[in-house]
This record gives structure tokens, C-alpha cells and sequence, in this order.
């Protein structure tokens, strides 16, 4: 009998102290399910500092070398017009010569080819400037067409504008966003009657570059606008904390 009371009085501690031990497994469970998840941005204003300008001219002759005395003749052009405008020759950046064979095709009337005729070599060469005088080459871009009036067939394309500075700046608009995330973190926190613990995960989303008060759309894998001068960064950071 004393055997089977002695049983029994174990059996007993047992229950309780498993009871003890899953009702408290349960509770670290639910505790570390306790998190809050928030985000929080960065967005700064700049102006660009680099500009890239380039644009082509092009010369056509029914012989290769008169196509390349042509096209030499205007690169002499625009290096005297750039030197006017203030450009170094060392900024002048000239490609390799590219040339095209051109075809005049005549049809038969079901559609196909009854003749070819050749009618010229095209040649075709690039310059491009790179600079931190912004403005100074943004003006020259737009007055690029006083080359045509010389005789020179050039193309001028839209310049390009870069930020030489992007690593400085996405470290302080990671930090901007990191604590705008905490600071949201802590309001809802408090208006919900809690503490803040510690610090779970980080993520850090895409780094987006749009033109100033533009409608540009974000792009999932970060966007990088490079027509715009005044430019808008925008970076975000997801926080998850343990609240208490």
C-alpha cells in the first residue's frame, strides 16, 4: 500500500512538473512569435555633378578614300568648334571609324529582289565629353547645331548626367531610413502598451534614382536615371524587432 501511495505522489510531481515545462516551452514560443516589422525611408535631393556628351557625323562617297577625306575634314571641324567653346583636346574623346557598304534594291512586282546597286560608302565616327562643368557642356549641347551650319552633318544626343558621390550618399540615406524605421517601430510599440526588444533582422531595399518631381515608376531591381540633372534618391529599410 505504502508502495502504491508512493507511486502515486510521483506520478503526480511528474504531471506537474511536465505541465510546468510545456506551459513555459508555450510561452517562449508565443514570445518569440512577439515581433514587429516596419519600414522606413530615405529620400534625398541632388544635382548632378558629371555630365557625358556625345554625338556623330557621318560622310558618304562612292570611294573609300574620298568618304575618309570627307570625314577627316569634319572632325577638324569639330575640334576647332569645341576648342572655341572652351573644350581641351584631351576631353575630346573620338571612336574608331565605322563604315557601311549602301545598297539601292529595286523589286520585281511579286516582291523580290530584281537588282542591287551599290551607291556609296558610309562612314560614320563619334565624340563624346565627359566633364564636372555641368552647365558649361549642357549649353554647349544645345548649341551643337551651329555645326551644321558649318557643313557638318552631326547627331548630337542628349547629354547624360551622373552623380560622382552615390557611395557617401547611400550610407547616410541607409542610416536616414534606419532611423525613420525606429522611430515607427517605437510609436507603435508604445501605443500598444509594449517595449521594444531587440533587434531580429535588417533589409535593406533596392537604391531608386529618379529625375526631380517626375511621374518615373520604381523599378524592382532599383532604377538609375541618367537624363535628369536634378535628381531624387530613394532607399528603403525593413526592420523586424522582439517587443516586449
Amino acid at each position: 500500500m505504502l508502495k502504491n501511495s508512493l507511486n502515486v505522489i510521483i506520478i503526480a510531481i511528474a504531471l506537474v512538473i511536465s505541465s510546468y515545462l510545456f506551459s513555459n516551452a508555450f510561452q517562449n514560443r508565443n514570445k518569440s512569435n512577439d515581433t514587429i516589422s516596419v519600414t522606413g525611408s530615405g529620400k534625398k535631393d541632388f544635382v548632378s555633378d558629371l555630365i557625358v556628351w556625345s554625338g556623330s557625323f557621318s560622310k558618304k562617297s562612292m570611294t573609300l578614300k574620298e568618304a575618309y577625306a570627307a570625314l577627316d575634314a569634319d572632325r577638324e571641324k569639330i575640334k576647332s568648334y569645341l576648342s572655341s567653346k572652351g573644350i581641351a583636346p584631351n576631353e575630346m574623346v573620338f571612336s574608331a571609324v565605322s563604315f557601311n557598304k549602301d545598297f539601292e534594291t529595286i523589286f520585281n512586282e511579286n516582291g523580290t529582289t530584281r537588282q542591287q546597286t551599290f551607291t556609296g560608302f558610309t562612314l560614320t565616327q563619334s565624340v563624346s565629353i565627359q566633364s564636372k562643368e555641368v552647365n558649361k557642356i549642357e549649353e554647349l549641347s544645345r548649341q551643337s547645331s551651329e555645326l551644321i551650319n558649318s557643313g557638318v552633318e552631326f547627331y548630337s544626343s542628349p547629354p547624360e548626367y551622373y552623380y560622382t558621390k552615390l557611395a557617401e550618399l547611400k550610407i547616410k540615406m541607409i542610416a536616414e531610413a534606419t532611423k525613420d524605421a525606429s522611430i515607427r517601430a517605437k510609436s507603435i510599440a508604445e501605443n500598444a502598451d509594449a517595449s521594444l526588444g531587440n533587434l531580429k533582422k535588417s533589409d535593406m531595399g533596392v537604391f531608386q534614382i529618379t529625375g526631380q518631381n517626375s511621374s518615373e515608376d520604381f523599378s524592382y531591381g532599383g532604377s538609375f536615371n541618367t537624363q535628369s540633372k536634378n535628381k531624387t534618391a530613394n532607399i528603403t529599410v525593413r526592420l523586424v524587432y522582439q517587443v516586449n
